[in-house]
């Protein structure tokens, strides 16, 4: 159970969508007091789901090869295999972009007339800023309801079918759900802290993070879902067989 939760918190932490959503909400007008409702909606997510599986346990773990062992060992396959799924996916829908950005890339557009109209903002650019200022002119709530709904659900779900075989009379064990909580949520943690301290300079380095990773998201989502699926399948075919 350790090992797969430290895995999978791992997977959470550096999910690349949560991070950039988060930068926008920390960048908007008081930042810094949406960033925490927004990690206190992120970890409340984790103590739901962990609270409704000791409640359903008991929190005891099942017996070896018991229908409720079988059935988290299901689930966790169908989970594994189904992130194995997107992964590809992913991977084959931007395969088929790139061709077409090159294409655009050997075929330019003929350079403005000097005398022209300003040059158009990028895409990606007014993307950001529309929708840093909707955040501007949101309710500290609505940071709350964007963790809710980043959350990396099918992440949450493998952690779920993990934690059914946590022993809550063993200390450790809430030391490790603990653990994985904060895990979890580092990468958030740390930008938060940030902000506070540094509030002149956080804000301007986190957005060209955000840039970056921008570029690099989509390859990060691509390679944590199939390893991830991979580990979770694995482990779930051995414990079945």
């Amino acid at each position: 159970m350790v090992v797969d939760l430290l895995l999978i918190s791992l997977a959470i932490t550096l999910d690349p969508l949560p991070i950039m959503a988060f930068v926008l909400v920390v960048a908007s007008a008081r930042g810094a007091r949406k960033g925490m409702i927004f990690i206190l909606g992120w970890v409340a997510c984790f103590v739901a789901v962990i609270a409704l599986v000791l409640l359903l346990t008991g929190g005891r773990p099942p017996e070896p090869r018991s229908p409720p062992s079988t059935l988290s060992l299901v689930a966790k396959l169908l989970i594994g295999v189904s992130l194995v799924a997107y992964g590809i996916h992913r991977r084959r829908r931007s395969g088929r972009a790139r061709p077409r950005g090159r294409a655009r890339a050997q075929n330019p557009r003929p350079p403005a007339p000097a005398h022209g109209p300003a040059p158009a903002v990028p895409r990606r650019a007014e993307g950001s800023s529309s929708l840093t200022s909707r955040l501007d002119r949101g309710s500290a709530g609505a940071a709350a309801g964007l963790a809710v709904l980043l959350q990396p659900w099918g992440l949450v779900a493998a952690g779920a079918t993990t934690v059914v075989g946590a022993d809550t009379s063993q200390a450790t064990t809430w030391l490790v759900l603990l653990a994985f909580c904060l895990l979890a949520s580092a990468t958030l943690l740390a930008a938060e802290l940030y902000v506070v301290l540094r509030p002149a300079v956080a804000r301007s380095r986190l957005l060209r993070l955000r840039t970056w990773m921008q570029d690099h998201a989509e390859r990060a989502i691509v390679a944590g879902s199939i390893v991830i699926g991979l580990w979770l399948t694995g482990r779930s075919i051995y414990g079945l067989a």
